[in-house]
């Protein structure tokens, strides 16, 4: 009776990757949370099943994360003439040129979930100009890149290309300013290497 035995594969194989990883680099000590964030991390739990490490590393200063959720949640959840989804969309694309592992993670999730899309999702976070997309979504995130990239060359021709397809003002502004927000976001997540909850890696796909 022979016995198979598995051929020996070449090369070397790869570590497993973010293994219940810490949140940061940084070694800061959770501060007390104030009534209403512990109830926002008690929403998240609740909702998600999980805290996005975004927060945990924010609640080393309840102050600051207080600023920082409530301009987040202005910014991608309050009315706008943007949907949730053209908000993601931005924010996976600046996201992109910044070459934010965090934020390529939890928004490319949140734009396959949004979109019901996943190859959306991929595309938005690999090179947004190989999708398929309407003018408004096309100068959206022209414009979106352009900030990010060379923000001294944004002009009136730029405002103009996204009042052409239909953006107010009121739009004009929130484009640029979830691009902005999340340029900030980009740099702070790359400066203390913040990891993303392994679970968007899995979510809507």
């Amino acid at each position: 009776m022979t016995v198979k035995h598995d051929k020996p594969k070449p090369g070397e194989a790869p570590a497993a990757q973010d293994v219940s990883p810490a949140a940061m680099a940084l070694e800061l000590t959770a501060g007390t949370l104030c009534a209403e964030n512990q109830a926002y991390f008690d929403k998240c739990l609740e909702k998600l099943g999980f805290v996005p490490n975004v927060l945990v590393c924010y609640a080393h200063d309840d102050a600051k994360l207080s600023a920082f959720a409530a301009f987040y949640n202005d910014l991608m959840l309050a009315p706008s003439g943007l949907s949730k989804l053209e908000r993601e969309m931005i924010a996976v694309a600046v996201s992109s040129v910044n070459r934010c592992y965090y934020c390529l993670s939890a928004h490319g999730a949140a734009v396959r979930q949004l979109s019901g899309d996943p190859v959306l999702g991929e595309l938005m976070a690999m090179n947004y100009r190989a999708a398929e997309l309407s003018p408004r979504h096309r100068a959206m995130l022209d414009f979106a890149v352009k900030l990010t990239e060379t923000p001294h060359l944004i002009g009136d021709a730029d405002r103009a290309g996204l009042r052409t397809v239909g953006f107010g003002e009121r739009d004009v502004w929130d484009v640029a300013a979830v691009a902005a927000f999340f340029n900030m976001s980009n740099r702070m997540a790359s400066a203390v290497d913040m990891r993303p909850n392994p679970e968007y890696h899995r979510q809507a796909r």
